[in-house]
């Protein structure tokens, strides 16, 4: 296992491909630190590159998946900075969101419980969430004063549950049960009890496709996003044809030719 962080645990299950990352400071509703920035992100960059991760997990240790920054570590600090270290600061927060959006393999978020502030953008970041029935969400940076749109909610929210309710969520900031995220499709499963039986067998299922046309689906998605109708039409085709030479195509082909299910190299 190459990467190695400190602040957080990480480790991949070699029999599925699934790498877990867990945030580990249950004390502190698995709080953010500069340190946990850092290494969140670095992490994520380096994943596309790991051999043998075909997915991942991201979820948090005891009773809250991840609280947002931390006061003493983060929130303190930023009250004495100049303009120059507070950019540095919300450019870090930034760079995460890019990095697990970049990241090639499917990323779940498995929501063990309170999702709030930076969490919550975290969340919005996965591709899929998974969720506990304890796991209530709130977009909370208008209620210390800044601006709701923070870290990338104001492009990835909407996105997810449309403009009108993506501007509630960013504009008051209050939580909302897990109930009503999954109403809104904000979350696409809640459990009851422990989240990561259901985010386990949905990262697996992720871990047994076909992994460069899943990469090329996430690609697509963030492209698109800012692509006209003609251009991402035109993007579509070209990276279908190059996914056409490949052999997850020739195997998928033969699966169902041969009526079993696909095993993608």
């Amino acid at each position: 296992m190459s990467l190695s962080p400190q602040s957080f645990l990480y480790d991949v299950d070699a029999g599925t491909g699934v790498a877990t990352i867990t945030l580990n400071r249950p004390d502190k509703l698995n709080a953010l630190t500069f340190e946990v920035y850092r290494e969140l992100t670095d992490t994520f960059r380096a994943l596309g590159r790991e051999p043998g991760v075909r997915s991942v997990i991201i979820t948090g240790a005891g009773k809250a998946f991840c609280s947002g920054g931390d006061v003493e570590d983060i929130i303190g600090p930023l009250l004495t900075m100049k303009i120059d270290q507070l950019r540095e600061f919300t450019r870090l927060t930034c760079d995460l969101i890019l990095s697990i959006r970049q990241c090639p393999r499917p990323v779940v978020a498995a929501l063990n419980g309170t999702v709030a502030g930076a969490g919550a953008v975290i969340t919005c970041a996965a591709d899929l969430r998974v969720a506990t029935e304890r796991a209530k969400i709130a977009f909370l940076f208008v209620r210390v004063g800044l601006s709701g749109a923070d870290m990338g909610s104001g492009w990835l929210l909407p996105r997810l549950v449309g403009q009108s309710l993506a501007t509630e969520l960013m504009m008051t900031g209050e939580f909302i049960s897990a109930a009503r995220a999954k109403e809104i499709g904000l979350y696409h499963q809640v459990v009851e009890g422990d989240v990561m039986p259901a985010a386990r067998a949905m990262a697996e299922k992720l871990a047994r496709g076909p992994k460069d046309a899943l990469a090329a689906t996430k690609h697509a998605i963030n492209l698109e996003a800012g692509l006209g109708l003609e251009a991402g039409l035109a993007h579509e085709a070209e990276a279908q044809a190059q996914l056409m030479l490949g052999p997850d195509y020739q195997e998928g082909y033969r699966a169902f030719t041969e009526k079993r299910d696909p095993r993608f190299p």
